[in-house]
């Protein structure tokens, strides 16, 4: 790396993408997505990465027409919508507050399925470690470091590994053997309702005055990594499917990847899947933990959320923030089931990047063509998803008109009531 060496080179930022995405994302969706799409699971995985890389676009285009980071609420912030950029930002809260919990349930249930002490174990699971890495980032110990490179290739060695020994045997009837009938339309569906999968590359949005050459690096970085995890996406959805066969995978897809781990190696295939998971969902509780409350304490500073949340400790870590988010996502990971909660955090994503791509379009950041594409391909998937979630998951509409009103009506509520309070 060259230039100043305390910044993110090439090779860090790129690691933080894949990783930010692969970090719990496979682990979470493959059972969900194949429940829904079947034998065309992988072309979920392909629509769902086409809408990430144009969304991905949209996002390093605009901080390079900006010259900061942030994301979408620094955007909207410079175009004086400081309103819709608050209520914005409450969605996208909401969104990482469930991929926690995403990601704190599926560490549990990997490290439940090994440790084999009944069913109570996995939700005790997800909420200690969600009391962890509070506690970590309560003590400054927030980010991943330089280890997140080497867990990154670790991680993509496995998966890739997996599914090299699926497709090795190549069997497509076990791609559709005990999984619904599935069409081109389940597999939208699909890639709607698995969406936050490839969510976690926005988490650079945040680091950009942290990258070296960002107008350079990120765009490079951001966009080969998106590609990347479809890649390894599709592999692992094909792969895994003929290792035990879709039904199977549908059947056990809390701890699915591991069920295909031991079909391959036995109990040592098992280990490695599960560390690969423990390590991956871990960190990205870590990580998105860690922005999450940065974020909070952003647009709370900006006078868009409570000044509770500007409080830092001595630290200098928005202590309340943390506690506050990290609390919601253990709640929602001991009571959730994981279809439910994916889908709702896909929903968020889905919402918040077609407004991203909807203002590089605007701002005519970037070609017009792919920030328009992505601006509709995201609206449209946000629409199937809650068509989706209203036939799948009922409560799915309560949640839906809960985040509306908290964003819209709850927001400004509490800005008029508690935003005096004083500054810690």
């Amino acid at each position: 790396m060259s230039g100043d060496t305390s910044k993110l080179g090439f090779n860090a930022t790129w690691s933080m993408a894949v990783g930010g995405m692969v970090g719990g994302g496979i682990f979470s969706t493959l059972g969900v997505v194949i429940g829904i799409a079947g034998p065309l699971a992988w072309l979920s995985f392909v629509a769902a990465g086409v809408i990430a890389l144009a969304a991905g676009y949209s996002y390093v285009r605009l901080a390079a027409a900006f010259g900061e980071g942030g994301g979408a609420f620094t955007f909207l912030r410079e175009m004086n919508a400081e309103g819709f950029a608050g209520s914005l930002s409450w969605v996208l809260i909401v969104g990482y507050v469930l991929t926690d919990a995403v990601y704190a349930f599926t560490f549990g249930q990997y490290l439940g399925h090994v440790v084999g002490l009944g069913p109570w174990f996995p939700r005790a699971a997800a909420v200690a470690i969600v009391a962890l890495f509070i506690g970590l980032n309560l003590r400054g110990v927030g980010a991943a470091g330089g280890v997140e490179i080497f867990l990154v290739w670790f991680k993509l060695v496995a998966l890739v590994g997996l599914a090299a020994f699926g497709l090795a045997r190549w069997s497509p009837p076990l791609l559709s053997q005990g999984a619904p009938g599935g069409g081109v339309m389940a597999a939208l569906f699909g890639a709607a309702s698995v969406f936050m999968a490839f969510e976690g590359f926005q988490l650079l949005a945040y680091d950009y005055d942290d990258i070296e050459q960002p107008r350079k690096t990120l765009p490079r970085a951001v966009l080969s990594a998106i590609i990347v995890v479809i890649v390894v996406y599709v592999l692992v959805a094909l792969g895994t499917a003929m290792l035990v066969g879709a039904g199977r995978i549908i059947e056990e897809q809390e701890v699915a990847l591991a069920i295909a781990g031991r079909e391959a190696l036995g109990t040592t295939g098992l280990v490695i899947v599960t560390v690969a998971a423990a390590f991956s969902t871990g960190l990205a509780i870590n990580s998105t933990l860690f922005s999450t409350a940065r974020l909070a304490h952003e647009v709370a500073r900006d006078g868009e959320l409570p000044a509770a949340l500007e409080h830092r400790n001595d630290a200098d870590v928005p202590d309340r923030a943390v506690i506050g988010l990290g609390a919601a996502a253990a709640v929602l990971a001991a009571i959730g089931g994981l279809a439910m909660l994916v889908e709702a955090a896909s929903l968020a994503f889905l919402f918040t990047f077609a407004v991203v791509c909807g203002l590089a379009f605007r701002e005519r950041a970037g070609h017009r063509l792919f920030t328009g594409f992505g601006a509709l391909a995201a609206a449209a998937a946000t629409i199937a998803l809650i068509v989706r979630l209203a036939r799948a998951h009922p409560w799915a509409l309560a949640f839906l008109a809960a985040l509306v009103l908290s964003a819209t009506v709850g927001r400004p509520w509490l800005l008029k009531h508690v935003r005096a309070e004083p500054r810690g």
